[in-house]
């Protein structure tokens, strides 16, 4: 537990000393959702304030950014530039090393989260959860499934160079088609349907019956159901398809 502990502490001074990764998973979210707060923050969407409803699909966006994202970028760019092939033969276990990695990025979140909140009520006077249990188990429990899905993406990218592109071009389309910005009742019946079926539509979900409707997440056996079955999916691909050493094809 004392390396696990130590390369906790490892990780978090390199997150935050990449100034480039800090600002897009972490400070992205809030700079978007103080932006589009104010511009339409007071007007009313599904019969509830702007802002209120904003923040809970801010609070998905900021999960998949730094938990699935932010994640899968950095350990394609470690794998492929021998990082993860020399860890191997270092006295660190594989799974501090991997448990150090996950735990680091879902304290970033975490502090996204607080922040997040913090933001909505001094600036948009968006009233604190009131279930703050249940508020805290979905966002972990969307945590979890995502660094899940992170780790699995990476065995689908094949260079350090084309990891943000990859990347992007999975999680932005799904940012945008799960409602993180906007009310997804007004999309197109497509893309109504391939929202039924991502991951961030039930975590988005989840927050806004708990923030916004006083639901506990036992209320919401779909949404959880939904979530962990991607989560099994993520964690079967991942164990399936991670890799220490470099690509060679």
């Amino acid at each position: 537990m004392r390396l696990f502990w130590h390369e906790v502490k490892t990780e978090q001074k390199l997150y935050w000393r990449s100034r480039e990764l800090a600002f897009f998973t972490f400070a992205l979210p809030i700079v978007i959702f103080f932006l589009l707060g104010s511009v339409y923050g007071h007007d009313t969407i599904d019969g509830v304030k702007g802002s209120h409803y904003l923040l809970a699909g801010m609070l998905g966006y900021g999960v998949a950014a730094t938990t699935f994202a932010g994640l899968s970028i950095v350990v394609v760019v470690r794998r492929e530039g021998g990082i993860l092939k020399r860890l191997r033969g270092t006295p660190l276990p594989a799974w501090a090393y991997i448990a150090a990695v996950l735990a680091s990025t879902i304290f970033v979140f975490a502090l996204e989260a607080v922040a997040l909140i913090v933001l909505g009520r001094a600036v948009f006077g968006v009233p604190p959860p009131t279930h703050v249990v249940s508020l805290i188990l979905a966002l972990l429990l969307s945590a979890l499934v995502f660094t899940a899905l992170g780790l699995a993406l990476t065995a689908f990218v094949r260079s350090s160079e084309g990891s943000s592109a990859v990347v992007n071009a999975v999680y932005l389309p799904m940012v945008f088609i799960s409602g993180s910005f906007f009310s997804p009742h007004s999309f197109p019946h497509f893309l109504r349907v391939i929202a039924a079926v991502l991951p961030l539509t039930y975590v988005i979900r989840l927050a806004r019956d708990i923030m916004l409707h006083g639901a506990e997440i036992w209320d919401q056996p779909g949404s959880v159901g939904v979530l962990a079955a991607w989560g099994v999916v993520g964690l079967v691909v991942a164990l399936k398809g991670f890799r220490w050493e470099p690509r060679q094809d």
